[in-house]
């Protein structure tokens, strides 16, 4: 028998910003010897693609008050109990040595059991405005790490601002050469979130469309839409004579970011981060409906470093869009000022901070308790 490898549980809702941050701590401690399990639902089980061979990946369903009917709403405590039920069992079974929160409603059970078992847990919160479940957390962990910076925390809870992991593949990237822009081949990134896409389907297209004609014939787009919008934005596109690709998901993001010079983004947690660890200009139009309005919290950081240009979707129009991304892409100067403004606010180690935080949760050196 060898050496029992110690265990990372960790638990996490089904959007990109809390998936993508697990992905980038999985990557870290399995290199570092540790045996890393996964809990999430059905949504963040598309995510999970990315994730190395060596997750246990188990699939929960998730019971979330914010979708479904009123009879859906009345199961929801039964499938959470049983679910923290069926948690209970498992850590029971393999004790976790540390079990960390990413957020979203598959990660009740697993710090619900955590916190009754009296086991080593952490949150990590990816926005500046904590939400539902991790606000239920935050006064029931041992450590409470924050992606952004400051972020709104409840009375008497302390955050460590470790910064927003992003997966290896944006990592390996870090700071990756820029081509300013200029009268040559020029790409832009659109990506949407998986919420709320609409908006910079029906925007972006005609905004970048009517850019002056020289700049136009010089671009190229990728564009990520929804599979609804697919259609409609790829014919938008090849209409007005603009090279685009058109899909509901890239898996390349972090290569697209690296040769782009614009991302026009949602300012989701972990495309924010992104953004800054690649460093690359960005036009940010924070989704209106995210809880407490984190997205424009989010953006901040980017902004004040004279590194992103935000417009909130209120006062989104064609004419607002093309004129920000025209003021960008003919102006090889700011353009290269706003790639060092994005750098200067990336924290590329965050995922580093955060293994640290596992490791010294493990050695007892963190408990509250």
């Amino acid at each position: 028998m060898g050496e029992r490898k110690p265990l990372l549980v960790m638990a996490a809702g089904g959007t990109g910003g809390h998936m993508f941050p697990a992905q980038a701590l999985a990557e870290i401690m399995l290199a570092r010897g540790w045996r890393v399990k996964l809990s999430t639902d059905a949504r963040g089980a598309r995510y999970t693609g990315g994730f190395p061979e060596g997750v246990e990946i188990e699939q929960v369903s998730a019971a979330t008050f914010d979708r479904g009917g009123p009879l859906a709403k009345l199961a929801v405590p039964f499938r959470l109990a049983s679910g923290v039920v069926s948690a209970i069992f498992g850590m029971r079974r393999d004790r976790p040595d540390v079990v960390v929160g990413f957020g979203g409603y598959p990660s009740v059970p697993a710090l619900t059991a955590a916190w009754l078992l009296k086991l080593p847990r952490m949150i990590h919160e990816q926005n500046g405005v904590l939400g539902k479940v991790n606000t239920w957390f935050a006064t029931r962990v041992n450590v409470m790490a924050c992606g952004t910076w400051p972020t709104d925390l409840p009375e008497g809870v302390e955050g460590i601002h470790t910064g927003n992991p992003v997966r290896r593949a944006v990592a390996e990237r870090a700071g990756a050469g820029y081509i300013a822009p200029g009268p040559y081949p020029m790409s832009i990134l659109v990506i949407g979130g998986s919420q709320g896409a609409r908006t910079l389907s029906d925007v972006v297209p005609p905004a970048i469309a009517a850019l002056p004609l020289d700049m136009v014939g010089n671009l190229r787009v990728s564009h990520q839409a929804r599979d609804e919008d697919e259609e409609r934005v790829a014919t938008y596109y090849a209409e007005h004579g603009l090279s685009a690709d058109v899909q509901p998901f890239f898996h390349d993001v972090p290569a697209r970011m690296s040769e782009a010079q614009l991302v026009i983004s949602r300012s989701g947690a972990s495309s924010v981060a992104d953004i800054a660890v690649i460093g690359r200009p960005s036009i940010l139009i924070p989704y209106p409906h995210a809880t407490g309005d984190h997205q424009v919290a989010n953006a901040q950081a980017l902004v004040d470093a004279g590194a992103a240009i935000r417009i909130p979707e209120s006062k989104l129009t064609i004419e607002s869009l093309t004129e920000s991304i025209h003021a960008i892409l003919s102006n090889e100067t700011g353009a290269i000022q706003m790639v060092r403004g994005a750098l200067s606010v990336a924290k590329p180690e965050a995922a580093e901070h955060l293994a640290w935080l596992v490791e010294e949760l493990a050695a007892g050196r963190m408990t509250t308790e």
